[in-house]
């Protein structure tokens, strides 16, 4: 079974609607609510911006959650994400960028690319806490609405990443591939076994000069 979608998570669609993507779809808003999921670790104030070539993803588990941690102004934040967690995902010219006002400077940007010549960045039980996904993905052996305490077994090796899930009966989707190309999102984290990055480039950029600019 496949399917292709092109879209972006909002804070309103979190709650209502569960659609296909990559590291992001919009799902749980009642769980959210009611305060049932929990962040695996706590998040810096600020987001960051990835986009990529193509991720092509093995055993992909998706679900809702929250990031929490502190803004920049110090005050509790917390944050609806989307869990995508691979077992195993290549990612082709791979950018991430991190914005960040330095007072006397103006806008300092951290690029880092990775991936662009010929041999892709490879990741390892990788999972992407995404608010903002905008892809064209292509979907195959997908199950949509499986609880997600039951969604990994052993033709679905990729289970729910620790601390981020509460109530095991909160809706999930599960596929066996996932093939996502002109990826363009932001997320508030990313953790994974191992992660090998050829070619990488990491470079300190005056002024805003992110992976990819917000269609206006």
């Amino acid at each position: 079974m496949s399917s292709q979608v092109r879209g972006g998570t909002r804070w309103k669609r979190f709650a209502l609607v569960m659609v296909p993507s990559i590291a992001a779809t919009a799902a749980v808003g009642v769980g959210l609510a009611q305060g049932a999921l929990a962040a695996s670790f706590s998040v810096s104030g600020q987001d960051f911006k990835v986009s990529a070539d193509k991720l092509d993803g093995d055993d992909l588990l998706q679900y809702g959650s929250v990031a929490k941690g502190k803004g920049l102004d110090g005050k509790e934040a917390a944050h609806p994400v989307t869990i995508s967690g691979f077992r195993r995902a290549e990612i082709t010219n791979m950018c991430q960028s991190l914005v960040t006002p330095i007072p006397g400077l103006g806008p300092i940007t951290m690029r880092l690319q990775t991936g662009n010549k010929g041999t892709p960045a490879v990741a390892s039980n990788i999972y992407l806490d995404v608010a903002e996904l905008d892809t064209d993905a292509t979907f195959t052996d997908l199950d949509i609405g499986v609880a997600v305490g039951d969604a990994a077994d052993k033709d679905h090796p990729t289970a729910p990443q620790a601390n981020t899930v509460a109530n095991g009966a909160l809706f999930s989707q599960r596929a066996k591939k996932a093939v996502l190309t002109k990826v363009r999102q932001k997320a508030w984290a990313t953790t994974a076994g191992t992660f090998t990055l050829p070619d990488l480039k990491l470079r300190l950029l005056s002024g805003d000069q992110p992976c990819y600019q917000d269609e206006k």
